[in-house]
């Protein structure tokens, strides 16, 4: 089978549904792929309790509200992706799912896609895959008895063996899943690296409201290497601050980052202290520029001086094992919360970075009519959020109209 369609859209996630919306809206002929099912991340590559890390009221297209929801709640994974299945429902857009796209090349002034149905012709396209595409573990651990998974196969406490868990990597991901373990009654020893670390909640309102009023989510990655720097924040349990001697003291060991594994052995860097006082001056700094705009507006909002007790840091941080036996540990299972890296191997154009990241300007490639979406950063630090994707999509339907 051969098609012809003025945009194609590759991927059926927050992004390609955002896409399609905004093409829609611009009367602008297109059809989007899904290999899968519609945002098939969040339903088969997330553990079973997870949440959103906003708001209903906030993590959404600004379009539809989440069905059945608390606008404060935290929707769960398969209530997000029941909202884009919705979404793309109701407004009948043109999403073709089970179909992947195996190769795009320059064909003329467009492009040809190769599908897993045949051959489509495009005069654009926008690559709307999302950023987790290639699970990252960064380590060798040459244990056969210890499984290893990452968290995009974690499900949940129940369908690991018994004994304790290493968690490597501590964003939203790896905290929460070591919060469930060990709440869960398993010993738990966590690898935290760099982090911001926002208050979940500060006089009276959720985080996400303050990094919006204080532009935070407009900005760009200020210098090289921050886009990587992750989020520790918590949806779960009705949402909270990632605070890490909370979880110090339900029971959890803290580590600096994983190093090398040899002989039984896995080193670790000693920056964990270091790595938990950057995260909580992050944390002061958002609630100094908090309290700063609050005055400067006028706003009724209470204080809240207690969000400033940070307490003493617990013995894991400053007499930190650097050097953890695993086997001595009981540790049976390791979870790799490590994050992903892009994968646009099915690409057949030479516009990509040593690192395997498009070149771009604002989603914008340098080839004319092929465009990026839903990537971190891909814009400014909203980006890869639901709503960042709507805002992006937008502007971008806006060019491929142009371009018509």
């Amino acid at each position: 089978m051969q098609e012809t369609i003025h945009t194609l859209v590759v991927g059926g996630g927050q992004a390609g549904i955002a896409a399609s919306a905004h093409l829609q809206k611009r009367g602008i002929p297109h059809l989007v792929l899904e290999r899968e099912r519609i945002a098939e991340r969040w339903r088969t590559w997330r553990w079973d309790s997870l949440v959103a890390n906003g708001p209903a009221w906030h993590d959404r297209f600004p379009e539809a509200e989440f069905e059945g929801l608390d606008p404060d709640a935290f929707a769960p994974k398969e209530a997000v992706a029941d909202y884009f299945e919705r979404f793309a429902t109701d407004r009948a857009l043109p999403v073709r799912t089970g179909v992947e796209v195996t190769r795009l090349e320059r064909h003329g002034d467009g492009f040809r896609a190769t599908t897993s149905a045949g051959m489509i012709e495009a005069q654009s396209v926008v690559v709307a895959t999302g950023p987790f595409q290639k699970p990252v573990i960064p380590t060798v651990i040459g244990d056969p008895a210890i499984i290893q998974l990452h968290s995009s196969a974690y499900r949940n406490p129940g369908a690991l063996p018994g004994g304790a868990v290493l968690v490597v990597g501590a964003g939203s991901s790896g905290a929460q899943i070591a919060e469930e373990l060990v709440r869960a009654g398993r010993k738990v020893f966590l690898s935290v690296g760099p982090h911001d670390r926002p208050p979940r909640r500060y006089r009276g309102r959720d985080f996400v409201w303050w990094l919006g009023k204080l532009g935070k989510w407009e900005m760009k990655a200020p210098t090289p290497g921050t886009e990587h720097v992750t989020i520790a924040v918590s949806g779960a349990y009705g949402g909270h601050t990632m605070d890490f001697r909370r979880l110090a003291a339900m029971g959890v060991t803290l580590l600096g980052r994983a190093g090398g594994y040899g002989d039984g052995i896995l080193r670790c860097a000693d920056d964990l202290r270091i790595n938990v006082e950057t995260g909580d001056r992050n944390y002061l700094s958002v609630l100094d520029e908090a309290d700063a705009f609050a005055r400067a507006q006028g706003l009724d909002l209470p204080e809240e001086p207690e969000a400033r007790a940070l307490g003493p840091l617990p013995d894991c941080v400053t007499q930190p094992v650097l050097a953890l036996d695993l086997r001595q540990a009981g540790i049976a299972a390791v979870i790799w919360a490590t994050g992903f890296r892009l994968d646009f191997g099915w690409i057949d154009m030479k516009i990509f970075r040593a690192d395997g990241r498009p070149r771009h300007q604002d989603g914008v490639s340098e080839v004319p009519g092929l465009y990026f979406l839903g990537l971190p950063w891909l814009s400014c630090r909203g980006s890869a959020f639901i709503w960042g994707a709507w805002k992006d999509a937008e502007r971008l339907a806006g060019v491929i109209a142009a371009r018509r």
